[in-house]
């Protein structure tokens, strides 16, 4: 049995037989994995007139503490993305009545974000699904098989720099 990535690897080989293409068996998979996956993805969040980006925020706040609040910069740290980035995701959302943003009580230099009540609900009907859908996608490799490839891949991203300390 061969994938895409195997066809390439060998019109490589042939093209190229002095050039070692090998990181391409990784690569490549990691990026058709990922649009795989990122499809799927979408159509759950597109059935609850949500996008990627918003489903991230509205995650990223029902799982960070029991106020399901966070600042902007929580957020940042979070999703990763830059503060007019953010910024934008948190005007949609708010615009929908998603999120509040209000100063803090202890310090009013400082804006809370907060799941609203409508929010809340929205994420939380949308999170099954989406585990569903993940443990759908991964229903090819046994339980041994997804720990193992879980920890392979926290090495490299660890390797790369991705770590949370």
């Amino acid at each position: 049995m061969a994938d895409h990535v195997d066809l390439v690897l060998a019109q490589w080989s042939e093209q190229r037989p002095d050039l070692d293409a090998s990181p391409m068996a990784v690569m490549g998979r990691l990026k058709r994995l990922a649009q795989l996956v990122d499809t799927e993805l979408r159509r759950n969040f597109a059935a609850h007139d949500l996008d990627a980006a918003s489903f991230d925020v509205l995650a990223t706040l029902r799982r960070s503490n029991a106020e399901h609040r966070l600042t902007p910069a929580g957020l940042m740290r979070s999703a990763m993305v830059t503060s007019g980035a953010i910024t934008q995701r948190l005007d949609r959302l708010e615009a929908r009545g998603l999120v509040t943003r209000r100063p803090s009580e202890t310090d009013g230099r400082v804006v809370q974000v907060t799941l609203t009540d409508k929010g809340l609900k929205l994420i939380d009907a949308v999170l099954p699904t989406h585990v569903a859908i993940e443990n759908k996608l991964l229903e090819g490799l046994s339980a041994k098989e997804r720990e193992t490839l879980a920890g392979t891949l926290r090495t490299l991203l660890e390797s790369l720099g991705d770590k949370t300390d």
